[in-house]
């Protein structure tokens, strides 16, 4: 059983981007110890697929579309879910959109757009929702955050800053909330295989160097779900990982200027390091551990 099942008996979560990634393996962690689940995502068809997934395991099912940056349909959405509910004991927002590209070619368009899923949206789903976790003197709140919050590597400018303020944000609600009995956990995992670069705006050389990340990558949704609820189960309020992310937090906290340089060093170093990630995907391919299906369905740029 889940330490969260134990602490809240009514069991009762919200969840967005719950349609695929880290939100579906955090829904079917807690669809398994019998749950009921708001889950809420912008993409209809995924949304009613795991409906009837998690339905299957064992979990009570409300699903809501939700486009995460519509502050007014967030507000009706909200509204439904505690009326069908009647409360919430833990809300994670998790949805988010990945993308690179340099602070003045990136479009100004662009950084609205990822603003206002990536930092407003959690801002939103915070917002709203506090109220309630205040009224019933419980709760734990999870936002899902970036090691991007804390590195700030060059051609991930919108990224970085979206990243670094749902930190700021969790880091103030921690202390506003602690004597309501509200608990605050953010999230700063390294690139991991999610679908969060579908929707990538950014140019191609970007795009194929996040593709090569993800694809190397050894982290799965599901190992990430399961470290995020036992330490958050636990009240830990940095969740870290792997083990390279704590090594950059530790750098970050105690030698910042030193970690600057390095990634100084490797934006001037850009070609090479882009040679060495190539080199690395295609030693992995040669070996079979490329997933192409699942980079298919996700680049498809």
């Amino acid at each position: 059983m889940l330490q969260f099942s134990k602490r809240y008996p009514k069991k009762r979560a919200f969840i967005t981007g719950a349609a695929s990634g880290l939100g579906l393996a955090l829904c079917r962690a807690l669809a398994v110890d019998s749950w009921t689940i708001g889950i809420s995502d912008i993409n209809g068809v995924a949304l009613a697929n795991t409906k009837s997934e998690l339905e299957s395991i064992g979990a009570t099912i409300f699903d809501y579309g939700l486009d995460v940056s519509d502050k007014d349909q967030y507000l009706i959405v909200v509204e439904k879910f505690l009326a069908d509910v009647g409360g919430i004991d833990l809300l994670v927002n998790n949805a988010g959109v990945g993308d690179g590209g340099y602070v003045e070619e990136y479009g100004l368009e662009n950084w609205d757009w990822l603003l206002s899923i990536n930092l407003h949206g959690v801002i939103y789903g915070n917002a709203l929702f506090i109220p309630t976790f205040k009224q019933q003197k419980s709760g734990t709140i999870i936002n899902i955050a970036s090691a991007a919050a804390f590195t700030s590597l060059p051609r991930m400018a919108a990224y970085n800053v979206s990243k670094a303020g749902v930190r700021a944000l969790s880091e103030t609600m921690s202390a506003e909330l602690h004597s309501h009995g509200v608990q605050i956990t953010c999230v700063m995992p390294t690139f991991f295989k999610t679908n969060v670069m579908q929707n990538a705006r950014g140019n191609t050389d970007e795009v194929e160097m996040s593709k090569m990340i993800f694809a190397t990558s050894d982290l799965t949704p599901e190992r990430v779900a399961a470290y995020v609820l036992k330490k958050a189960g636990k009240g830990r309020f940095h969740v870290i990982l792997p083990a390279d992310a704590k090594f950059m937090f530790f750098m970050k906290r105690f030698f910042p200027s030193l970690l600057l340089r390095i990634f100084r060093l490797g934006e001037k170093k850009k070609e090479t390091v882009r040679k060495r990630l190539r080199e690395r995907y295609a030693k992995a391919d040669k070996k079979g551990k490329v997933d192409h299906e699942y980079l298919d369905s996700v680049f498809k740029k």
